[in-house]
């Protein structure tokens, strides 16, 4: 019996899985970057540093998603639940879109609807983490894959992506890193955060070496087709023959629309391995424990996928096209900074950051965080995607925010760069006013 004013012991505790699972997210980051803000400068924030551009008119969806958003609700047939897997004129709609790009068809039974792509990211490596197994991740990379990893006590193994080879996967290394208790490897195309597109034969090459090392492919692919360079977009779903491969993607980047939350999980996998070794059935298993996403989003993907015209892509295209060419000729006028290739997709760009070059900067982190106190400009240092001392740019904007937080970018390294090195720099600002 408790003495009378005794203190309460409470049973329940922190998940420490969680704090140290969240701590790797570009959120956290973010956050801190938005924190460090100074609330008395009067200029706007100009986030530069995450792929959701749907704030800017520029980037509205097409009126054919909205209208069937519109339709899905009005028709009052996608007010219950779904099954586990989606809704079967979702998944056989996806199928489809799929199959235009692949050598074979796409069964709507390869098709599990997931709330976004992050939701397939979970799924998957959730199935995947089975004691003592491995997974092979792209330094840099998307660090939610990181997060998931750790909460699920799945060792991460990082292959380098190569800059001077505009990001292949170094194939070397990743035939070093594994063993027997590797089950993956993740690849995305096009490439977040690199701005990066995989040619056909190097996507080959990394089938052809996931065969080898016997583990699946994860690719990755919810900047699908947003490519504005030389290579156009080749899923890894071609070479599912080779190795089994699971696509992840979604409507988020393509539509503009990540607040929609709808995704898929696919399995590209013609050879039946997949089923044979019990992956099918885990996706299925796990997938009765989660929740599905919404049905009137999902009752709405036939529509949207069917009926969006091609001249709504190729606008999204032409801007994302615009905005990497002036990010890229724009950077090439800051000294501190070099883009070691020109973006060719998706909608950011790794750049490295030389600290040779300036003073008071002790890392990629304190330059952000200073950069937002003093420039209400914010940018992703590359620590949280994999690369100390680099720097994660974002152009999915308005052009004329790009180009003004471009600016403010060039005033800051001006600022605080080595004595022998301002007189070059302030050249290069004043030639941005004009």
């Amino acid at each position: 019996m408790k003495e009378k004013g005794a203190k309460t012991r409470w049973n329940f505790r922190e998940n420490d899985k969680l704090l140290a699972g969240s701590g790797l997210s570009i959120r956290v980051v973010r956050n801190t970057l938005m924190q460090s803000v100074d609330p008395s400068d009067t200029r706007p924030v100009i986030p530069l540093s995450h792929g959701d551009p749907s704030s800017f008119s520029c980037f509205r969806t097409t009126p054919v998603a909205e209208d069937a958003i519109f339709d899905s609700v009005r028709s009052a047939k996608f007010n219950g639940y779904s099954s586990s897997v989606g809704i079967l004129s979702a998944r056989r709609a996806v199928a489809e879109h799929l199959s235009q790009d692949l050598p074979y068809k796409l069964s709507p039974d390869d098709v599990y609807l997931t709330i976004g792509c992050t939701q397939a990211i979970e799924i998957i490596l959730n199935v995947l983490a089975r004691p003592n197994a491995n997974i092979l991740l792209p330094r840099p990379g998307f660090p939610y894959y990181e997060a998931r990893a750790a909460y699920n006590h799945l060792e991460m193994r990082h292959f380098n992506l190569l800059p001077e080879k505009k990001w292949e996967v170094d194939l070397n290394s990743v035939e070093s890193l594994a063993d027997e208790n590797t089950v993956a490897i993740v690849i995305i195309n096009p490439g977040n955060p690199c701005g990066n597109v995989y040619t056909y034969q190097h996507l080959k090459e990394v089938a052809e070496m996931a065969k080898k090392l016997g583990i699946l492919v994860i690719a990755d692919e919810v900047y699908d087709h947003l490519t504005f360079g030389s290579k156009p977009f080749v899923p890894m779903g071609i070479f599912g023959s080779i190795a089994p491969v699971i696509t992840l993607g979604s409507i988020s980047k393509r539509w503009i629309v990540p607040g929609w939350r709808l995704g898929w999980l696919v399995t590209n996998d013609p050879n039946g391995i997949l089923k044979e070794y019990g992956v099918i059935d885990s996706i299925m298993g796990y997938l009765n424990l989660i929740s599905d996403p919404a049905t009137l989003i999902q009752g709405a993907i036939p529509m949207i996928l069917q009926k969006t015209k091609d001249d709504f892509f190729s606008k999204i295209v032409n801007i994302l096209r615009q905005a990497a060419d002036i990010c890229y000729d724009k950077i090439k006028d800051i000294p501190c900074i070099t883009c070691p290739s020109k973006p060719e997709g998706s909608m950011s760009v790794m750049v490295k950051l030389h600290l040779n070059l300036l003073e008071d900067i002790e890392d990629d982190l304190d330059f952000c965080v200073k950069l937002a106190k003093e420039e209400s400009l914010i940018i992703l240092p590359g620590v949280t995607v994999g690369l100390k001392n680099w720097l994660r740019i974002t152009f999915a904007c308005e052009l004329s925010t790009l180009e003004d937080g471009l600016k403010r970018l060039t005033a800051f390294c001006q600022r605080h760069a080595k004595k022998n090195n301002k007189l070059l720099l302030e050249g290069n600002l004043i030639s941005l006013h004009f």
